[in-house]
């Protein structure tokens, strides 16, 4: 994919500022993983600091079980990051009465910045944060605009859309799920299926989250809603919305959330679970194929915040932006809610 053109099926809050290149050199796009570390010390996973320029998570993991001698599923990691970026992330090898492996062999692209002894292996969804600085080049546009509709996001956050990243290259994930769910193809391997559910779910929740932030709800609190904690992945019903509810929403306190698709009944109510359940009717094949594998219903913020979100010019045509994001949200949907970015990379 040659831009982000694409993630724009989904509608913006807010309007354009104007264009620009990103990714044009690795370092362009930069990511430090910020994980839940406990005080437990000692034990037999070593946990290492990694940084990686230009290299998939999947392949720096069978780069490390093969420096340390032991088999891939002994790797751990909280989650994936970006090939076409400059990262830096945790990794867990179990290494039972061993001393720590030798890494000397590792690419130039591989480098271990740190290492500490844990009780436990790191495990997916053990992430609090992930950290970006992100340089735009070629911008073309107003940039009083663009500055005026940053500092929005600062303030207002923007719509949690799932990024294109999750539905494949050219909608090629969600092209398999429909065709997994019709029965046309058969779908063997269970770390696909894992990932065709995970983007039938995401279709659905774009698909409510399109209509809120159509009828700009997206980030107030309706009678109905299903409201989230900042930070949290619980959720409480809210069939009213009082002044104190109403408040803390436009604080970012709370969040109105939208649907993770699955069997069982939904939190929301009124004409919020008939919005959803309207947006869920119009992809009834993803539907009922998320509730025949006997996923449940769960919940996902419909607005994310930027954590300190800052910008600054360089020159005439380059700003480079820098904010932090909680787990599951893309930088990529926060940058094209203002700005049209081609991606130099080709990453999709």
């Amino acid at each position: 994919m040659s831009s982000m053109l694409e993630e724009r099926a989904q509608p913006r809050a807010g309007p354009l500022a104007g264009s620009g290149t990103i990714r044009a050199a690795v370092a362009d796009f930069v990511v430090d993983e910020h994980i839940e570390m406990d005080d437990d010390s000692g034990g037999e996973h070593l946990w290492l600091r990694v940084r990686k320029a230009g290299e998939n998570t999947d392949h720096v993991a069978s780069l490390l079980a093969r420096a340390a001698g032991i088999r891939v599923r002994d790797v751990g990691y909280a989650g994936r990051k970006d090939r076409h970026a400059l990262t830096t992330q945790w990794f867990s090898l179990h290494l039972p009465g061993r001393a720590d492996p030798c890494f000397d062999g590792l690419p130039p692209s591989v480098e271990v910045l740190e290492t500490r002894r844990r009780r436990r292996k790191l495990a997916i969804g053990g992430l609090r944060a992930n950290r970006f600085r992100i340089a735009v080049r070629d911008f073309t546009g107003e940039r009083s605009l663009l500055d005026r509709r940053l500092a929005e996001l600062a303030v207002h956050g923007a719509p949690n859309h799932f990024g294109v990243q999750r539905f494949g290259r050219g909608g090629n994930n969600l092209a398999l799920a429909h065709d997994w769910f019709a029965g046309t193809r058969r779908v063997a391997d269970r770390k696909l299926r894992g990932l065709l559910l995970s983007t039938a779910r995401a279709a659905i929740f774009n698909a409510v989250l399109a209509e809120r932030v159509g009828d700009g709800s997206w980030c107030t609190a309706c009678a109905g809603d299903a409201l989230m904690p900042d930070g949290r992945g619980s959720y409480f019903p809210a069939p009213e919305i009082d002044a104190t509810l109403a408040a803390r929403v436009r604080a970012g306190e709370l969040h109105p959330t939208g649907p993770l698709w699955g069997a069982g009944d939904s939190p929301a109510g009124g004409a919020i679970a008939e919005l959803e359940r309207a947006a869920a009717g119009r992809l009834p094949d993803l539907a009922q194929g998320l509730a025949d594998a006997g996923l449940r219903q769960e919940r996902r913020a419909l607005r994310v915040l930027p954590r300190d979100l800052a910008w600054e010019w360089i020159g005439e045509t380059g700003v480079v932006l820098s904010f932090g994001l909680p787990p599951g949200c893309y930088a990529t949907t926060l940058l094209a809610e203002v700005l049209v970015c081609h991606d130099a990379a080709g990453a999709g």
